[in-house]
């Protein structure tokens, strides 16, 4: 370890060194002469000698050193090379508490949380909410620790908080997987959600439908209507988050308006009069590029419509495989992009670039003896046992 500053200009205010001193040889303790008789028959008057002399030297050593610290402070000392060589043990949230296996550790390992601030992992503490992604955690953690601490990272076998490629440290760590906790296996993606329809008795394509929605049920689920969330017009909506199916043309219902106003999403057919007449966006097209399906929003809501009429002739996508599940997604809210991810598959590389570390600041530890020198000057220069001086 070394010591060094970063701003040494700064102590030119050592100069300020020369206030105290010039302060102490202007003010020194008057001397008062007391009259006596007796001195007054005197011919010669003795002349005094003038020489330099300090009063209160552990006020005045006080007030020099105060400055020197306040000038040093100023030219931001650090320490360089401070490195704790103990092995660095993090523990991604999620892990089963009961499936780590702290005799294969160090005994003198470091255990912290691989979460924001990486807090020390304490039996009694529970795992932090982990904000920050876990892969931006772990390049993280590998700059901050100096180059030969090695690094264990005990992971669940599937988290979240993953990006777009394997995580490239400038050490390889030791990459443990381990079992996770019922609350972190319970996090799995959710399927999407399937829409109900609301239909006409005139409506038209509407055995295509019936057909993709059977493609969307499960196999304990049954191919009537009932389980397939299809009814007639005039059965109310569904007060639910899932995206609606309207057929049949005619005027638009207001409470079918009103349900997009407030944040449905409602897929309505070629025939279908929309009063606001609203301008639309294409979202789907076709191999030969003609527009399929088109969208706008609506209030808090969104709002599509088929551009082509659902029959085969018009819309030969109808027929195909893959129409149940092009319309599923299409109707699915617009989500984030994926960030759980395998353990196995996400264990980092060791090509990553290394990075010094950066020194320890002095300045804090400076500034409260600094602020303890003060109040012991003022101590000394306001006590009741000293004399008329500074």
């Amino acid at each position: 370890m070394s010591l060094s500053l970063l701003l040494p200009a700064a102590l030119a205010a050592l100069g300020a060194l020369l206030i105290p001193l010039l302060l102490h040889l202007a003010r020194r303790s008057e001397m008062r002469p007391t009259p006596f008789a007796a001195l007054q028959w005197l011919r010669q008057k003795p002349r005094p000698r003038h020489r330099i002399r300090f009063d209160e030297w552990a006020l005045l050593l006080l007030r020099l050193l105060l400055l020197a610290g306040l000038a040093v402070w100023l030219a931001q000392p650090v320490l360089l090379g401070r490195e704790d060589p103990r092995p660095y043990v993090a523990i991604a949230p999620g892990v089963d508490a009961a499936a780590l296996d702290r005799d294969s550790l160090p005994a003198d390992a470091r255990l912290h949380w691989l979460a924001e601030g990486f807090p020390a992992r304490e039996q009694e503490v529970p795992a932090p909410a982990n904000a920050m992604p876990l892969a931006s955690l772990l390049r993280q953690l590998d700059a901050e620790l100096p180059a030969a601490t090695p690094l264990t990272v005990i992971v669940p076998e599937h988290f979240d908080g993953a990006d777009a490629q394997r995580p490239r440290l400038s050490r390889q760590p030791d990459w443990r997987i381990v079992a996770a906790t019922a609350d972190n296996d319970a996090r799995k993606p959710t399927p999407p959600a399937r829409p109900f329809v609301r239909y006409r008795e005139d409506a038209k394509g509407l055995r295509y439908l019936r057909a993709a929605a059977r493609a969307w049920r499960t196999d304990a689920e049954t191919a009537d209507d009932a389980a397939l969330s299809f009814a007639p017009a005039s059965q109310p909506l569904e007060a639910t988050s899932r995206p609606l199916l309207w057929l049949g043309g005619g005027e638009l219902p207001a409470a079918v308006a009103d349900w997009i106003e407030s944040g449905g999403t409602a897929l309505v057919d070629r025939d279908t009069v929309i009063s606001a007449n609203p301008s639309f966006v294409p979202l789907w097209r076709d191999a030969q590029g003609r527009t399929l399906v088109e969208g706008t929003a609506q209030g808090r809501g969104r709002l599509l419509r088929f551009a082509l009429p659902l029959q085969p002739q018009a819309m030969p996508v109808l027929l195909e495989p893959e129409f149940p599940q092009r319309l599923l997604a299409l109707l699915q809210p617009a989500s984030a992009a994926p960030t759980r991810a395998a353990a196995e598959a996400y264990a980092p590389t060791a090509d990553g670039e290394a990075y010094p570390q950066p020194p320890l600041s002095l300045q804090p530890w400076l500034a409260v003896l600094l602020a303890f020198l003060f109040l012991l000057e003022r101590w000394l220069a306001t006590r009741r046992t000293r004399g008329p001086s500074p």
